[in-house]
């Protein structure tokens, strides 16, 4: 192993019971063949993480012991396994946190997310990465240039899923896409819709300060849906060829259903409950194509390139900066803020986040 000097010991959030968090002692991982060793700089909050600091469980996955949450993640490596490069050494990393067996069907035919035996950051049993320094596979820790901060480097995993759903529904020059949701993902999906080449960006909510922030962001219409129906929106001009629901409710899902355009695209990215009732009616008769995401596959340089670029801004999202021990605030953060969109907690401390 080559490595810079770490210490012995870290600091580690611990989901310890629904509503808990405990900061603890543990020791600091050695990285295998094939992994580094990072010092954890900057990680976001997910909606996922606040579920399970919640619930204890999203869907199947149930949390059944103490259990690290965070899975976006940025940090420096400081230490190398025997089959990595030394000169990985110092290097500033984003880290994609789903690691998949590559070698399953899935993963073979490119659909690596939807690899049977993942092991993903802070889906139990796994840990995640609110910890000072966390081990993974070099070839997920993807190269951060020096024009992409540590929390611009967390914030590519939700970036990644706006990616995903973009090309999953084929966005690109000429497509009218409507955001439905305008939190974090949101707000990164009407991003990069635009990257893409949408010729028009409509993104919905009931959050006037959220929609002030994709106006600046570049959305090229908002709608306040707690004044104004989205048929009302929508009366007289063409609807959305895509369709890119980020909210989880079952209303605003109905909703963009319903004003899709014929034959568009509608792609579920948020999620409300485990089942949600379609309007069936249009669907069929306006032979909309319904799709889920799940996670994301081959983004990360995209990722990367899109924020280097300037094309796609995350600054303006990071609205909350917390250390390890405030990790319980970070989590519940947006339930007392309205001006509240992505959380970031620093393990090894802000100062150190900003180096």
């Amino acid at each position: 192993m080559t490595s810079t000097t770490a210490p012995a010991t870290m600091r580690t959030a611990v989901l310890t019971e629904p509503g808990a968090i405990t900061v603890e002692s543990r020791p600091v991982p050695a990285p295998a063949a094939d992994e580094v060793l990072i010092e954890v700089r900057s990680v976001g909050v997910c909606g996922s993480d606040t579920h399970y600091f919640d619930h204890g469980r999203i869907g199947d996955h149930v949390v059944t012991g103490p259990l690290v949450l965070g899975h976006e993640s940025a940090g420096v490596i400081v230490a190398v396994g025997s089959d990595v490069d030394p000169g990985r050494v110092d290097e500033r990393v984003a880290i994609e946190p789903g690691v998949p067996c590559r070698s399953c069907a899935q993963c073979l035919a490119g659909h690596y997310n939807l690899c049977p035996d993942m092991v993903f950051h802070a889906t139990p049993p796994v840990d995640g990465t609110l910890a000072e320094y966390v081990t993974h596979p070099a070839s997920f820790a993807f190269t951060l240039p020096d024009s992409v901060s540590f929390d611009e480097g967390a914030m590519l995993e939700p970036l990644s899923v706006g990616i995903w759903a973009c090309r999953r529904a084929s966005v690109g020059p000429g497509v009218r896409v409507l955001v439905t949701g305008a939190g974090p993902v949101g707000q990164l999906a009407a991003q990069t819709a635009i990257a893409f080449g949408a010729t028009e960006v409509v993104v919905a909510d009931v959050n006037a300060h959220r929609l002030s922030v994709a106006t600046s962001l570049g959305a090229t219409e908002v709608v306040d849906v707690s004044s104004t129906a989205l048929t009302d929106a929508y009366a007289g001009r063409p609807g959305p060829d895509v369709v890119l629901e980020c909210s989880g409710h079952e209303g605003s899902t109905q909703a963009a259903i319903r004003v899709a355009a014929p034959a568009g695209r509608v792609v579920l990215i948020g999620m409300g409950g485990d089942t949600l009732a379609l309007p069936l009616g249009d669907v069929q008769n306006r032979e909309l194509w319904v799709t889920g995401v799940f996670r994301y596959a081959n983004t990360w340089p995209t990722a990367i390139d899109l924020v280097a670029s300037g094309r796609v801004r995350l600054g303006p999202l990071a609205t909350g900066h917390f250390l390890l021990d405030d990790t319980a605030a970070a989590l519940t953060a947006a339930r007392t803020d309205p001006g509240a969109i992505k959380s970031i907690i620093h393990p090894a401390g802000r100062e150190a986040a900003e180096r």
